[in-house]
């Protein structure tokens, strides 16, 4: 059987993934103000079902999930014991079933996850990514989809119940995102892809994100991340539930400490260099202070990435960006702030843009 997503006319695809459809910059244009949507390969759909479902599900992770209401969209994360992001997840539930989209490459290790931990409620957790693909897109691009009566509404950047904003600029440069991703059956997805309606490719899609500075578990979970260091607490963490696998960490940081790494966006210089590869390094004075997570070509900032690197860096420091033309120099906009943490109420800066 034929690939609907290669047969698709000027399609660049990469294991099943539609990168791009020939413009990557157009259709991160089309993307943006809605009249196109991507086809979301990299994403996969958990399905638990099961009357204990819900609270379960609040058990074992760091959002508040007992109370979510049919149709609420809201978002997870599994945390190992020392606090680390192991998982991230967007929860929609539909009144029957609680419907998580993964990415992709992480999904077999969560189901591992939520199926051993079952024990004796009544909860079962299964891959429906057979069944099921994910479109992403403005909330009204989504909205036209045929097919697309199950939606998860991006709740970044605002600040959710239990939750708390690390980034210190107003307004955030995620505020203008609009993003949804609807789940719908394999039928509806191959009319979608026949149907001739404009689509972007995920390159375009991933562009949006990084500009929003909005973290991904593929990406900026790397192993060690903290929900802190890349203000994951705003939207997938909620300080004021019970307990839960890594909350000490989680309290302690938050209320005692400060996160040893933070996330920064980086404006890299030069429009024709080669983008950073994941895990590329970030320098300061000729010191390796982090890496890369994202990386992208934005219509209007340009070349722009995500990075860690180490909270002690000089917020006003010059970095560099090793890439396969050689360094780039980049200007950093602070995410996470140095001093994040202890509670400490954060000013709240106007954003100078950069945008070109």
């Amino acid at each position: 059987m034929s690939d609907p997503v290669s047969a698709l006319p000027g399609a660049v695809v990469e294991k099943g993934v539609l990168v791009h459809l020939g413009s990557p910059l157009r259709e991160q244009r089309a993307l943006a103000d809605g009249t196109a949507v991507a086809p979301l390969a990299s994403r996969a759909v958990l399905a638990v079902t099961g009357p204990d479902r819900l609270t379960w599900l609040d058990s074992i992770t760091s959002q508040a999930l007992a109370a979510l209401a049919p149709g609420e969209s809201t978002e997870l994360l599994v945390l190992d014991p020392q606090g680390h992001v192991e998982h991230a997840a967007a929860v929609v539930d539909d009144g029957d079933t609680a419907w998580l989209i993964v990415d992709r490459s992480r999904a077999d290790a969560l189901l591992t996850f939520l199926t051993r931990m079952r024990f004796r409620l009544r909860v079962d957790p299964r891959d429906a990514s057979d069944t099921h693909r994910v479109v992403g897109g403005t909330r009204a691009a989504i909205a036209g989809v045929d097919g697309a009566d199950l939606v998860w509404h991006d709740p970044w950047p605002h600040v959710a119940a239990g939750g708390w904003g690390y980034a210190a600029v107003d307004p955030h440069p995620g505020a203008g995102r609009d993003w949804a991703e609807a789940i719908v059956d394999v039928d509806a997805f191959e009319r979608l892809l026949a149907s001739g309606a404009p689509l972007a490719g995920e390159l375009a899609a991933d562009a949006l994100r990084v500009a929003a500075w909005r973290p991904r578990a593929e990406r900026e979970a790397d192993g060690r991340a903290l929900p802190h260091e890349v203000d994951w607490l705003r939207t997938a963490v909620h300080l004021d539930k019970g307990c839960y696998r890594g909350q000490e960490t989680v309290a302690k940081v938050h209320n005692l400490g400060h996160p040893p790494r933070r996330l920064v966006l980086l404006q890299l210089d030069g429009s024709e260099s080669s983008l950073p590869a994941p895990g590329a390094e970030v320098s300061a004075g000729g010191e390796v202070v982090g890496a890369v997570t994202s990386a992208a070509r934005h219509f209007e900032e340009g070349p722009i990435a995500l990075a860690l690197v180490k909270r002690t860096v000089d917020v006003d420091a010059a970095l560099t960006v090793a890439t396969a033309d050689g360094d780039v120099a980049a200007a950093q906009e602070t995410i996470v702030p140095p001093d994040a943490g202890r509670t400490a109420a954060v000013p709240r800066l106007p954003r100078l843009s950069r945008r070109r």
